[in-house]
């Protein structure tokens, strides 16, 4: 375990990982961000799906913190979260001026593609709720094709109304029945975030907020090139696909994170 000057500590898979361990933090703009490699964010992830134990993982960009920042319940949600990766670029920027010099991004779309890939190593099995029943079967078969290892325990489009008691009972038992190691999650920011923590400890498995990954997996909609998305324009690309349903949220929220990470930053280097 390598600690850097400003008390950062990273974990490195070994065979005797415990689940017990609690990955670092640093906060950013008033919320935890988990300050961790992506390969060793994703051994974490691997090791509590292998234990079956309820945890919460957190995608974070810069509309999550900034919603947190405008509501006190939802950032109550994210710092209980377990894990909250660093999805966008400016997330990972943030980490790197807070003392985290070698972060990475970890992004959803990432994320699944790394999961596909390990889960069936481990024989661990994912269930995919959230979305449509036409992206599911998009999904489904990509990942015979793309993927075919990969264990599928099950899949649940989840309707946007609440769920009424009965129907929310029945979604856990399947989740249960199914011996899921990992549950993807995809009903969009905040409401999926909500959810996994309404049902922390309900669901004894790893639940990961992806939203948009879904889509993107099924081809629905195509992800930013890679030197786009390093270059942190990956809104922009998402923009220009999506301009009625996203131009209000950037509007609003990108010119917000800006304004508390300067604030941030600024207050970091005048207490030096």
């Amino acid at each position: 375990m390598l600690t850097t000057k400003n008390q950062i500590q990273y974990l490195h898979p070994s065979p005797e990982f415990e689940t017990s361990i609690t990955p670092a933090r640093i906060d950013i703009i008033g919320s935890p961000v988990t300050a961790l490699p992506f390969e060793v964010q994703i051994n974490i992830i691997l090791e509590w799906a292998m234990s079956k134990v309820s945890k919460v993982i957190c995608v974070s960009n810069t509309h999550m913190l900034v919603e947190a920042y405008w509501h006190p319940e939802f950032s109550s949600v994210l710092k209980s979260a377990d894990i909250a990766t660093p999805d966008g670029m400016p997330l990972v920027w943030m980490l790197k001026l807070m003392g985290a010099g070698s972060q990475n991004r970890v992004a959803g779309m990432d994320i699944l593609l790394s999961l596909c890939k390990l889960a069936p190593l481990r024989d661990i099995h994912l269930f995919f709720l959230g979305a449509d029943v036409v992206t599911l079967e998009k999904i489904r078969n990509k990942l015979e094709r793309v993927f075919p290892n990969v264990k599928i325990a099950g899949m649940e489009p989840l309707p946007f109304r609440p769920l009424t008691h009965a129907e929310d009972e029945a979604i856990i038992k399947k989740i249960h029945d199914s011996g899921a190691g990992i549950v993807l999650v995809a009903l969009g920011c905040p409401k999926q975030e909500l959810w996994m923590n309404q049902h922390k400890d309900k669901i004894q498995a790893v639940m990961i907020g992806l939203g948009g990954a879904f889509s993107v997996f099924a081809e629905s909609h195509k992800r930013a090139p890679y030197w786009i998305r390093h270059l942190g324009c990956e809104w922009l690309y998402r923009l220009i696909q999506e301009p009625l349903r996203l131009f209000n949220r950037y509007s609003t929220t990108i010119p917000t994170f800006m304004w508390l990470a300067l604030k941030q930053i600024s207050n970091k280097f005048a207490s030096k």
